[in-house]
């Protein structure tokens, strides 16, 4: 007697926001790709949404893989470009970061992609998150990336848009109606007690204010920290919802830390490596 073979259940992925930590994803696509664990909808915030969309171009990672490792980090000044005319509406335009993305994946829209995909933003004026579907791939993941104060928000339709980690840190829920059974959230954003701290000294501002402390962040680090404490906690809740969190081990990673590339995907290649069993048994996958 023959017995029919039982359907694998849908595999949604959600990858979050964390800057630098965030090349990590590209060790967890790598290793379930290479493990046969099929995915179906990928849902992506900030770092997560730029990862996740090469991915879901055509279902390989390894052309991202190749850029992170085997660019000169020292450039990513190149990156930056600052407009001091918009001084007051962000310190970065992020035009720079988009023509480097399309250069990666084209300058495509949503309906190109091999995988369906989703991207995490946040209305700058209400609020709201914004799940983003249609248009230009790059331009909406370039919303998505837009840390408040530092980029400038991207006018998407009517709507101004900026990182979407203020609403969705980790977009479990995005992939669930997607149509996703089976989720697996990839968490790169330490518990705020672990996070790595590279606080730089000002030591001419030392000896002019003697009564500040050495140790005391500049306002970069305050900004950006405080905005992943808040991320964290959103993502907790975030993160019950899912069926298998992925935690690879990048806390001694600061956000900044591009360089680090090699060490962050090896970490979540690993991090999948424990998980695949339990991936496997949960998701019905032969």
């Amino acid at each position: 007697m023959k017995f029919p073979m039982r359907r694998h259940k849908k595999v949604g992925l959600a990858l979050g926001g964390g800057a630098a930590r965030g090349l990590a994803h590209i060790g967890v696509l790598k290793a379930l790709a290479e493990n046969n664990v099929p995915i179906d909808v990928i849902a992506g915030t900030s770092i997560g949404a730029l990862v996740g969309v090469c991915f879901a171009k055509d279902g390989e990672i390894d052309t991202l893989e190749e850029i992170v490792l085997n660019i000169d980090w020292k450039q990513l000044a190149l990156l930056v470009d600052p407009n001091l005319a918009l001084l007051k509406k962000g310190f970065i335009h992020g035009e720079k970061i988009k023509e480097l993305l399309c250069s990666i994946i084209g300058d495509i829209e949503f309906k190109d992609l091999k995988i369906p995909f989703r991207v995490i933003a946040t209305d700058a004026t209400t609020g709201e998150e914004i799940v983003i579907d249609g248009g230009s791939v790059a331009e909406a993941v370039r919303a998505s990336i837009s840390i408040p104060v530092l980029f400038t928000p991207v006018k998407f339709g009517n709507k101004f848009l900026i990182d979407g980690g203020m609403v969705n840190p980790v977009p479990v829920d995005t992939a669930k109606n997607m149509g996703a059974e089976f989720v697996i959230a990839c968490n790169v954003i330490p518990e705020p007690q672990k996070r790595k701290r590279n606080y730089m000294k000002n030591k001419s501002m030392t000896k002019l204010t003697k009564k500040i402390d050495p140790n005391t962040p500049n306002i970069v680090d305050v900004l950006i920290n405080s905005f992943y404490i808040m991320e964290h906690r959103i993502a907790v809740l975030n993160l019950k919802k899912a069926d298998i969190i992925i935690n690879p081990e990048v806390n001694d990673i600061s956000i900044l830390e591009f360089y680090k590339g090699a060490e962050a995907i090896s970490e979540g290649y690993k991090a999948v490596l424990d998980a695949l069993p339990k991936i496997k048994k949960q998701a019905n996958i032969c």
